[in-house]
């Protein structure tokens, strides 16, 4: 109960929130549900080491940082991640969970800042959002679409103005950079003023696609 399957931990400017542009540390568990076209942590659905959660723990007390995000995969399949996400809270840190909205966020405390994606056409995995997570979001966690294309953007703020999503929470636009540019995005939340937060993946602006970052 208490080990857990870990792809990366590992040390870095976090890139895809409200928080982004802090220092953060972060835990890559292994496994996922979902099969998403523009996945860029496929290698996390393979590769794993068994650690205990004290072992998890420990090397990232070693960071010295005030930030820990237990990402994935898709950490929600495993049961002890409640658990590690409580000792960091207990030890002092801003936790944020990211997860792809398939599975129950009520099992992470409401003290995390639970970072829920909801899949849009191009990913493939459109309808794959727990109904039942929309009464769990609070106005400290965060809704993310990631768009590739038109017709993502279109559907995306649909849903926001249907489900009055922004009076839930901060909603994050992302773009996909594969597909299309940041510079789009942007116009199309101009112009149609849809309440939501621009967002982008800080880290490959930074890095590009190196991993570990």
């Amino acid at each position: 109960m208490n080990k857990l399957e870990v792809c990366e931990i590992f040390k870095s400017i976090q890139g895809e929130s409200t928080l982004a542009g802090t220092l953060c540390s972060f835990v890559r568990l292994s496994g996922c549900n979902l099969s998403c076209t523009y996945c860029d942590t496929q290698y996390a659905q393979t590769e794993s080491t068994p650690m205990i959660i004290d072992e998890v723990v420990e090397k990232i007390e070693t960071h010295s940082t005030k930030i820990v995000e237990i990402t994935g995969g898709e950490p929600l399949l495993q049961k002890p991640t409640p658990i590690l996400c409580d000792i960091f809270l207990q030890k002092g840190y801003t936790v944020l969970v990211e997860t792809n909205g398939s599975c129950d966020i009520a099992v992470i405390s409401p003290k995390c800042k639970r970072i829920v994606d909801i899949k849009c056409p191009s990913s493939g995995m459109c309808g794959s959002f727990l109904e039942s997570n929309y009464d769990q979001i609070t106005s400290f966690d965060e809704l993310k679409f990631v768009i590739s294309d038109k017709n993502d953007f279109d559907w995306a703020k649909d849903l926001v103005f249907s489900r009055k999503l922004d009076q839930l929470t901060t909603v994050i636009f992302s773009p996909n950079l594969d597909k299309i540019s940041p510079a789009q995005i942007a116009e199309w939340i101009v112009n149609s003023s849809v309440p939501v937060r621009f967002g982008i993946q800080l880290h490959k602006i930074i890095w590009g696609k190196k991993r570990g970052v």
